[in-house]
């Protein structure tokens, strides 16, 4: 190697060092570890599309509540005078409380 500079050179020593240190007793992941990261990996990217695809779907433009209006309506408006409950409503006669015809 004489090309190399003196901190390529250091470098490779300590790379070549670091390798003979590297135990290949070790457990490491491997083939199936990766093949099984890529799965989850590709799993997510599809839910994720999938969810959007979902969310592009919905329509966020929200419809006035009628009821809610009435309400909002009647809350600025001033009610008319309730009858005390000193003064009690006049019932029908008969005091069944039902419309007579």
């Amino acid at each position: 190697m004489p090309d190399m500079s003196a901190s390529a050179s250091l470098a490779m020593t300590h790379l070549v060092s670091f390798a003979k240190e590297v135990d290949e007793d070790k457990v490491t992941p491997g083939v199936l570890g990766f093949i099984v990261f890529a799965a989850m990996a590709v799993a997510v990217w599809a839910l994720m599309k999938s969810m959007s695809r979902h969310m592009n779907r919905v329509d966020f433009t929200q419809v006035p509540d009628p009821e809610a209006e009435q309400r909002d309506q009647s809350a600025t408006e001033p009610s008319p005078a309730k009858p005390s409950a000193a003064t009690p409503a006049a019932e029908p006669s008969g005091g069944t409380g039902k419309k007579q015809s």
